[in-house]
């Protein structure tokens, strides 16, 4: 039986003369690949619109592996426990509740309040600031669970799903595009041998057997050639298919990039809520030891040190409130319990006043303070003695007490 890959025989040596058509085997991709890198074979370039999907692809995938590492840094900073939680999500586990920083922060100052007398000054501030660093650890550990499901698992199933469906698309295109690039050179191979087959042979030779043989392989190399051509459609079709799937997939990034600007929102959303429940904690936590201090160090203030020439150019609440002009004295007021009723009564200092912008809702706290709304404009000013984070505060015929970090003073 003859042996497929035979083509010809040398009339003058009888050496049998074959040529592998590969058939779109390994062998002949990994012939054509490495004549590529060398030079040697041409190449089927994609169009250019096909290459900027394939950047735009490479791009949103590594820049979403950044984003997603360092954030998992930032919500996790301890490393040991990052791995601890990879390894737990692929053995498809529950992560274990793990104590926030400032929950443990707590439960130390509670034990040394007990320890130490939680009656003295000491311990009942350590209790107050215990209470409110729990707070701050559950308000921490709801942002980390907000913040991985609505942003960390959307970019994760990108990677491990979208992405690893483009890649192997991708892959399948390079073995088709090596397939099309080797049988457009066999089919090159077998018309050169064709044309140098169908030269007129020497009619002087003596032996007659060798003008037969050069018209049998003629004939040979002409069916080689329409082997080749059939090889070569095959390979195109099936070359064009694979690259309009893999155009489809990658046209797809834009719907992830809508996903994930989604996700970024939500992210921004849950870290914008966290910050200001901390706030709020630390904001309450600041005014019980604000209310404390006066009876355990008496005839004494909170932050009453001014600098000795502040400037309006300053950002510092505190030096902001340190520069704004004094009226009567918080001290010539009446008891707490008349507080509200004497602060209506206040009128503003004879320098003069200020404008501010309110920046955040804020709801007051009692009688004594004024409720304020983003973006409303206030008259402001501060009284000798008082808290430097707080100023007092005029909208129409009200008046009351408002924080300083809710407000940009306007010049």
């Amino acid at each position: 039986m003859r042996d497929p890959r035979v083509v010809s025989q040398s009339p003058n040596c009888g050496r049998v003369c074959r040529v592998d058509r590969g058939d779109g085997n390994s062998s002949a991709k990994g012939t054509q690949f490495t004549e590529e890198k060398f030079g040697q074979a041409e190449k089927t370039e994609l169009d250019a619109h096909f290459e900027s999907l394939l950047a735009r692809a490479d791009s949103t995938k590594n820049w979403t592996e950044k984003i997603l590492r360092q954030t998992e840094v930032l919500l996790q900073p301890n490393p040991s426990a990052r791995v601890e939680e990879f390894l737990y999500e692929k053995l498809d586990r529950k992560v274990p509740s793990r104590v926030t920083n400032g929950e443990l922060l707590a439960q130390y100052m509670a034990e040394a309040a007990s320890e130490l007398g939680p009656t003295t000054p000491y311990g009942k501030t350590l209790i107050k600031v215990a209470e409110a660093e729990k707070r701050l650890g559950a308000a921490e550990r709801d942002f980390i669970h907000t913040a991985s499901i609505n942003f960390l698992t959307p970019l994760r199933n990108f990677l491990e799903g979208d992405w690893k469906t483009i890649s192997k698309e991708r892959r399948l295109l390079q073995n088709r595009r090596l397939d099309l690039d080797a049988s457009k050179a066999r089919l090159k191979k077998a018309k050169a041998a064709e044309a140098k087959a169908t030269t007129v042979p020497d009619f002087q030779e003596t032996r007659p057997r060798n003008y037969i043989l050069s018209a049998s392989a003629s004939a040979l190399w002409n069916d080689e050639v329409d082997k080749a051509e059939q090889e070569l459609r095959v390979a195109q079709t099936e070359f064009d298919r694979q690259a309009e799937v893999t155009r489809l997939l990658l046209e797809g990034i834009s719907s992830t990039h809508v996903n994930h600007l989604r996700c970024l929102h939500e992210f921004v959303e849950s870290q914008t809520t966290y910050y200001a429940q901390c706030y709020r904690h630390m904001l309450d936590l600041q005014k019980q030891l604000g209310s404390s201090q006066g009876a355990i160090f008496p005839g004494t203030f909170v932050g009453t040190t001014e600098p000795t020439s502040p400037t309006l150019s300053s950002t510092s609440p505190t030096t902001a409130a340190a520069t704004m002009p004094m009226g009567p004295s918080v001290a010539d007021l009446a008891p707490p319990g008349e507080a509200a009723l004497r602060l209506e009564e206040v009128a503003p200092p004879a320098s003069g006043t200020r404008k501010a912008r309110v920046l955040y809702d804020y709801e007051a706290a009692d009688s004594s303070e004024l409720a304020l709304l983003a973006d409303e404009l206030i008259t402001v000013y501060s009284l000798p003695g008082m808290d430097p984070d707080w100023l007092i505060g005029e909208r129409g015929n009200k008046k009351g007490k408002v924080p300083v970090t809710y407000l940009e003073l306007l010049s």
